[in-house]
């Protein structure tokens, strides 16, 4: 039985499949993964961005392959990059065979809109030859035209039937490598979808709010959206669609999942929305401790409250806890116990110190002792 039968999420049952050594579906973790937007014919250029993501804690990448430059760059892009790299390949399925052969470990294809069932057949080849998985990605904004004339205009049914006509045309060659995501800007189609498919069929699922929107506006409704079925138990892999760096996209996709007890990789940052009955700036603070966390990766909890009123509860729950005191006279808690008093003189680096200890200590005990129950539940999985 669950101490916290009230957080459980119950993860639907999908198969797994992998792309590239990244397990999607089953019992594997929620991969979060983004998208480069520089022109893939340039790899020095993407191959940069990768490496930015991947040190941002992107579990694959998704490269876009509309033209030959493109898929004759990818060789080079993936042999120097270590995530596993998606290649979307549009409508064009000799781009599909390139990028197969060129090492991409995913394609992102919808293959009734490739041609015929020889050129299926095609990319199914290059795909099983090169151990390529693939995406089946519908979306709301581009659906086919018969879809359209039956139901009048997208709906999740009309979403669910394409990516059911997609994935049986796959099947139809007998290839079953692949996941699929129904994507739509609006949260009520997109999550009435994902819910649709997920009764469907047991495939893994992709989610995303597609063009969501700018870095803030973006990452509510993604999290609104994705939140919802994340919670419910509906998703395998996630990209939060932003118009802002790609690395914020992955920053986004952790903290949604960190919200949710589905992930957990770097500082939890617990802290008050500050009062009048702050004792430090709480605001200022919280942003100064994250600018200069950001390189950690252990998981770990960390609690900024400005007064004593919730500080010490909160505290207690955290590795490690600051409460205002007043005059410059703050608590600390490790372990939620009370350890030391601090002023706010040098508070950010104290706490950052701190951090990095309890960190090294964690990644330590780790390492000696790899099957421990209690340290299972700190991986970032």
């Amino acid at each position: 039985m669950s101490i916290r039968p009230y957080r459980d999420v119950i993860r639907r049952k999908s198969r797994q499949i992998f792309v590239g050594d990244v397990p999607v579906g089953g019992d594997a973790p929620i991969s979060v993964q983004s998208m480069t937007n520089t022109l893939t014919s340039d790899p020095k250029a993407t191959i940069g961005q990768i490496l930015a993501l991947e040190e941002a804690g992107a579990d694959i990448v998704r490269v876009s392959c509309p033209d030959e430059e493109s898929t004759r760059a990818l060789k080079e892009i993936v042999r120097e990059t270590n995530v596993p790299i998606i290649a979307d390949i549009h409508f064009h399925y000799k781009r599909g065979i390139e990028a197969a052969e060129a090492g991409a470990a995913c394609l992102r294809i919808n293959p009734g809109n490739i041609g015929s069932a020889d050129r299926v057949r095609d990319v199914v080849k290059a795909a099983v030859d090169n151990n390529c998985s693939m995406r089946i990605g519908v979306n709301a904004g581009s659906l086919e035209r018969d879809l359209l004339e039956k139901y009048g205009e997208p709906c999740p049914e009309a979403m669910v039937e394409s990516a059911l006509n997609h994935a049986r045309i796959l099947e139809d060659n007998d290839f079953t490598n692949f996941k699929i995501s129904v994507k739509a800007s609006d949260v009520f189609l997109s999550v009435a979808a994902y819910q649709g498919l997920a009764d469907a069929c047991d495939y893994p699922l992709h989610l995303g709010i597609t063009e969501a929107g700018s870095l803030f506006s973006g990452t509510v409704k993604s999290s609104v959206g994705m939140g919802m079925l994340l919670w419910s138990g509906i998703g395998d892999t996630i990209r939060v669609s932003l118009s802002a760096d790609p690395v914020e996209e992955i920053k986004a996709g952790y903290e949604i999942l960190k919200s949710l007890g589905l992930r957990r990789r770097g500082v939890t940052i617990i802290s008050c929305p500050s009062c009048a009955r702050q004792a430090f700036p709480v605001i200022r603070t919280v942003e100064r401790l994250e600018e200069r966390l950001a390189h950690i990766q252990t998981p770990l909890t960390l609690s900024i409250i400005g007064c004593v009123v919730n500080g010490p509860g909160e505290a207690r729950e955290t590795d490690i806890g600051l409460t205002g005191g007043g005059k410059g006279n703050h608590m600390v808690y490790l372990s939620g116990m009370t350890d030391h008093k601090i002023d706010t003189d040098g508070m950010v680096d104290h706490i950052v110190d701190l951090v990095e200890a309890k960190a090294a200590e964690l990644e330590a005990a780790e390492k000696a002792n790899p099957a421990s129950p209690l340290l299972s539940t700190r991986q970032s999985a």
